[in-house]
């Protein structure tokens, strides 16, 4: 009996095992291989051993201009995200009328095309006869050429990655609807303010959630591509040059496949590198319900 269960079990899940072995695990590895190549598809790979890697460490300015550019982004972008989602997410969270219309509201820009956000943006912020500039004339300001300008480019991408903080946010309000309403009133009758509840209760709770989208905005903005491909390709004088954007140009414009192949794999290593660390740094100021601490 217990055979035959194993053997029903296995057949059940070989769909997606051989799914996973010849569409993720098997091009994985293949990508590993031609990472020590030199690979253009229309020769086979001819092995340089570690010579890709060496190259883009010690000879490609636009390898570390491109991890700068995603970095700078990511450090800003962010933390950005995490604030304005919580705080939209409290604010949501209220008893107030036509808060489930709000709430839609608020997700529906989360879920639009990637592309049709980005060509919103773009007359958004065009420099001549975009909303913001427009917004920014009437209080007497000067706005920026945004898109057009070395220095403005990377903050306008910042400002545009707050548009999806609606996924984040209903992750936030399913987390604070969990909290016990318990706490809340013993903390009132205690004398605690909003100020003190908020820091002594909401945050400890929501800490985990807070954590797991941490742990997506990671993944996903070391992985943007589509708005800075629409919008600018990598420029002004390589301003926005996104790593992905960077990997993509060497893979399919330049068909330097070995090569893309290397970067992808640094890609991986550093998004997972920094997944540990924010998980490793979870011990000190992550708290789950019902866990017991020393000291």
């Amino acid at each position: 009996m217990r055979r035959k269960e194993a053997l029903a079990a296995y057949l059940f899940v070989s769909p997606w095992l051989l799914g996973f072995l010849l569409w993720t695990l098997g091009p994985m590895l293949f990508s590993l291989f031609l990472s020590f190549t030199e690979y253009n598809i229309t020769r086979p790979p001819a092995f340089l051993g570690v010579n890709n890697y060496v190259r883009a460490v010690t000879r490609d300015p636009l390898f570390w201009q491109s991890l700068k550019v995603t970095f700078t982004y990511a450090i800003f972008a962010i933390p950005l995200n995490l604030v304005f989602g919580f705080t939209i997410a409290l604010l949501l969270n209220q008893d107030i009328p036509g808060v489930s219309v709000w709430r839609t509201i608020y997700y529906l820009p989360s879920v639009v095309s990637g592309v049709a956000v980005s060509m919103l943006w773009m007359l958004v912020f065009q420099p001549q006869f975009g909303v913001l500039n427009y917004l920014l004339r009437l209080v007497g300001i000067k706005g920026p050429a945004w898109l057009f300008s070395p220095t403005w480019v990377l903050p306008a991408f910042v400002i545009m990655s707050l548009w999806g903080v609606g996924g984040g946010m209903v992750i936030y309000l399913a987390g604070l609807q969990g909290i016990p309403t318990a706490l809340y009133e013993a903390a009132e009758i205690d004398g605690a303010n909003w100020w003190r509840r908020l820091w002594r209760i909401t945050l400890p709770m929501m800490s985990p959630t807070i954590f797991f989208n941490l742990v997506m905005g990671i993944i996903s903005t070391f992985q943007i591509f589509t708005s800075a491909y629409v919008m600018t390709a990598g420029g002004p004088m390589n301003a926005s040059l996104f790593y992905n954007l960077y990997l993509y140009t060497h893979a399919f414009s330049n068909l330097k496949m070995g090569y893309a192949s290397m970067l992808a794999w640094i890609l991986f290593a550093i998004i997972m590198t920094l997944t540990l660390l924010a998980i490793r740094s979870s011990a000190a100021w992550v708290y789950y319900e019902g866990e017991l601490r020393k000291g």
